[in-house]
């Protein structure tokens, strides 16, 4: 029963990826979406993150949570971990207990604080190259069963297909700038955070609650509120994110 459940509701999520496609085609909307629905299909999942590649580099383009966006945020400054993993060798790469996990010492004991405790990372391929990383978060050791690992698998495939989808429809100079649009709000978002962090005297985690209550409290978009808080503090406004390196296939 459990099981047929369960069916039922990766089912659902597929449905709701074709719904994304056919009308919401925006690849920022599409994205935040994914997020969100992954840490609701796989359910020992706290948050979701998707990572892209970025001039080389990485970038986090949606998240589901502050747990997600801290969490790939570590590895971004370490340089290592697993979404990095995923992402640089195109394979699914999981964390069972990071207490006992010692292949990523510099980001290990800063996500153990933030009370990351396993985790589940899923590269995103698009026409035979992997573009990012889906990465699930849980603060419970073991927390992705041998179901939930293919329900994973299974999600992040539809979702890389949808992807696809959406890459060809696009018109290259709108999908360029869309994506540099998503990475844009999370950039000015994370330098929100600091500011907030710096005259609260408070954790990063705090300054997302407190950003979250005044987006939802003056009904504005929280990229908006965010620009806000740099402009009052700094008398500019927030400096855009590198552009997104768009995958080199025909589009």
């Amino acid at each position: 029963m459990v099981s047929d459940a369960a069916e039922s509701h990766l089912a659902s999520a597929y449905g709701r990826l074709l719904t994304l496609v056919a009308d919401s085609p925006h690849v920022d909307v599409f994205l935040d979406q994914v997020v969100r629905v992954a840490a609701e299909v796989v359910t020992p999942a706290v948050a979701c993150g998707l990572t892209v590649r970025r001039d080389g580099g990485a970038f986090t383009v949606a998240s589901s949570g502050d747990l997600a966006a801290r969490g790939d945020e570590i590895q971004y400054g370490a340089d290592e971990g697993p979404c990095l993993e995923a992402l640089r060798r195109g394979r699914v790469v999981e964390v069972v207990d990071l207490r006992e996990d010692t292949r990523w010492c510099r980001y290990r004991e800063h996500a153990l604080r933030l009370g990351v405790v396993s985790s589940l990372s899923l590269p995103m391929t698009v026409d035979g190259e992997t573009v990012g990383a889906l990465n699930l978060y849980a603060t419970q050791p073991a927390a992705f069963t041998d179901t939930a690992r293919r329900h994973a698998v299974a999600f992040t495939d539809q979702g890389a297909a949808a992807l696809t989808v959406i890459l060809r429809q696009a018109d290259h100079a709108l999908l360029h700038q869309q994506l540099t649009d998503a990475m844009t709000s999370r950039s000015v978002i994370d330098q929100a955070l600091g500011v907030l962090m710096g005259q609260q005297r408070c954790t990063a985690t705090e300054a997302f609650s407190l950003l979250r209550q005044a987006s939802q409290h003056r009904n504005r978009k929280l990229r908006d509120v965010a620009a806000e808080i740099i402009k009052q503090v700094s008398g500019e406004s927030p400096q855009p994110a590198p552009g997104f390196a768009v995958p080199r296939q025909h589009l």
